[in-house]
């Protein structure tokens, strides 16, 4: 399946997403689509993408270890099905497809922030802490891709006025 539709069916999740754990479960869904788009890119994506796009795909599968971490520490459960990310076939709209993807991580900072501030498992509030800190580093590193879609529209530079 396109990056693009796995993402809308990952923000349309989290908006209906209503208790604690099924936001914590789409944060970790989140976390996989990122890990999945950015090895897409950094394997078959544009080449000047590739070296940012594998630094996307390893702050992504950093962002799943948070909850896999948690799960083992007995400080959570780890999700109850495969990621949606395993159904990724392709990426055909790059720049629409990070620009979701930043989409859908600003939306599961926020949906944990609210978790975290809900709670009163100590766990669950460090996990969501956690799992806030992975989503921004993702998506920082999908800003990082987009500024590098941005500057071939450009054109040279020649520095001649």
């Amino acid at each position: 399946m396109d990056a693009v539709r796995l993402i809308t069916a990952g923000r349309r999740a989290l908006a209906q997403s209503g208790a604690a754990l099924d936001i914590v479960g789409e944060a970790w869904q989140a976390q996989a689509l990122a890990q999945g788009v950015g090895n897409w890119l950094a394997v078959s994506g544009p080449r000047e993408l590739r070296s940012e796009a594998s630094g996307l795909g390893e702050a992504g599968g950093r962002g799943c270890g948070v909850f896999d971490r948690a799960a083992l520490r007995g400080e959570g459960r780890g999700p109850d099905h495969p990621p949606r990310a395993a159904q990724l076939s392709g990426v055909a709209d790059v720049r629409q497809a990070l620009l979701g993807l930043q989409e859908l991580l600003g939306e599961v900072g926020i949906a944990l922030v609210g978790v975290a501030c809900a709670t009163d498992d100590e766990g669950l509030y460090w996990q969501c802490i956690e799992s806030i800190d992975a989503a921004d580093e993702s998506s920082d590193r999908v800003r990082a891709i987009l500024r590098l879609l941005v500057v071939p529209d450009r054109g040279p530079t020649t520095g001649a006025a």
